[in-house]
Order: structure tokens, then C-alpha cells, then sequence
């Protein structure tokens, strides 16, 4: 199966330091679930790979001539994927601009029918718990509900070093168990929707609305 990590953060600079955090805790998801899921394919999905532009204009407000061709790439690799690692620092108890101008380029018909999975961190001692929480609400929206286990790492400065490996002195077998379990989650409930869609496709029982939002009001 095919998952992405969608790496919440454009920030190149100080402080706080260091720079970008955000790129440790990628690079260690990234060395979690390939070590414990060498059989499945992941993917980073870096913000700053993207030109978004400072206006805001999603994917499928563009006619299939003139869209962008990043970020049709990037639409068919959200299709293609089974499950997706969502991670975030927390802005103002809120996931991070960066996250959310990313993902609402895309319709929720890209995600839907499959899994999340939800990372936070901070340099400080709630470890994102708070943009957690509204997280959850957001990727229920778009369709890819969160598993019910979340990855917190506060501190996380202190925790992984620049390439994302435990920093010594750290529990590493008890942060490999304490993210697994979350990763596991993942890849069941990944497994199972893709067995449930190969039996019957959910968009062929609830398709997206295409003209306006009022295609799915009630009476």
C-alpha cells in the first residue's frame, strides 16, 4: 500500500531554534514506519516542494488545461494513497497555516474512504496536544478520519537528532513502541478500507457534489 506524510511547516528560520523541527519529526516517522512496515511505500510531502502562491486557489477550481501541474501531481498521489500521517506543530492551538493551505488544495473526494493518522510536536512541553484536537474535526471533513491513537512529542528539540534518530540518552525502544502503536492503527484500518473499496466503491454509493455544495443539502 501507498501512504503519505504530510509535513506541516514552511518555517526556514529563527527563532525558535532549531529552524525547522518539523523536518526531524518527518525523518523519524519516515524511519518508524519503514522499519516496522518495510512491505508498504510512504512518501513525504513537503509544503515548501509547492508554489501555493499567496492567493488562495484550490486544485479543482482550475480547468483540467490550466492546472498547475504540481499540484495535479500531487492530487493523483493523494488518490493513490491508502492513508495518510498528518503532522503538525501548533499555531495558537490550531494546526499550523502551512498544513491547512496545503491540504484545502484538494477536494475532500481525494481522501475520503481512508485513514489518518495524527502527529503534533513543539519545542515546548505540551507537544501540540492542542492543535490535535482541532485536527481531528478537520480530516474528519475532508474524509480521512483519524485513528483514534495520536503521536505527541514535546520537546522534540531534545528528543531526535537532525536526521530524526532518538537522541541518546532517550528510551528509544519506548518512543519506537509509543509511535508504532499509532502507526498500527493506520495500517489496519488502511487494510481494511481497501479491502471494503475493492468490494464496493463508496464513490459509486455517495458521490462528491460537483456543481455546489447544495448538491448534498437536505430538503
Amino acid at each position: 500500500m501507498k501512504f503519505l506524510i504530510f509535513l506541516g511547516s514552511v518555517r526556514t528560520s529563527t527563532p525558535p531554534r532549531p529552524a525547522r523541527l518539523g523536518e526531524r519529526v518527518s525523518k523519524a516517522c519516515l524511519s518508524f514506519f519503514s522499519s516496522c512496515y518495510p512491505e508498504h511505500d510512504i512518501e513525504l510531502i513537503d509544503p515548501l516542494d509547492y508554489e501555493l502562491g499567496a492567493i488562495f486557489k484550490p486544485h479543482f477550481a482550475y480547468s483540467k488545461r490550466t492546472v498547475p501541474q504540481d499540484l495535479d501531481v500531487l492530487a493523483d498521489k493523494i488518490r493513490a494513497a491508502d492513508g495518510y500521517i498528518m503532522l503538525s506543530p501548533e499555531y495558537n492551538h490550531s494546526l499550523s497555516p502551512a498544513l491547512a493551505n496545503l491540504l484545502n488544495h484538494f477536494g475532500s473526494s481525494l481522501f475520503s474512504y481512508k485513514p489518518s493518522a495524527i502527529v503534533t510536536y513543539s519545542s515546548g512541553q505540551w507537544g501540540g496536544m492542542r492543535a490535535a484536537v482541532g485536527m481531528r474535526v478537520f480530516l474528519s471533513e475532508l474524509g480521512c478520519l483519524p485513528v483514534s491513537s495520536m503521536v505527541h512529542i514535546p520537546h522534540a528539540q531534545d528528543v531526535l537528532e537532525e536526521d530524526g534518530r532518538i537522541q541518546p540518552g532517550q528510551d528509544e525502544k519506548r518512543w519506537e513502541n509509543y509511535v508504532n502503536r499509532t502507526f498500527n492503527q493506520l495500517v489496519w484500518w488502511a487494510e481494511a478500507c481497501s479491502r471494503q473499496t475493492e468490494q464496493s466503491d463508496p464513490h459509486a454509493l455517495m458521490s462528491a457534489f460537483t456543481r455546489a455544495p447544495t448538491d448534498r443539502d437536505a430538503p
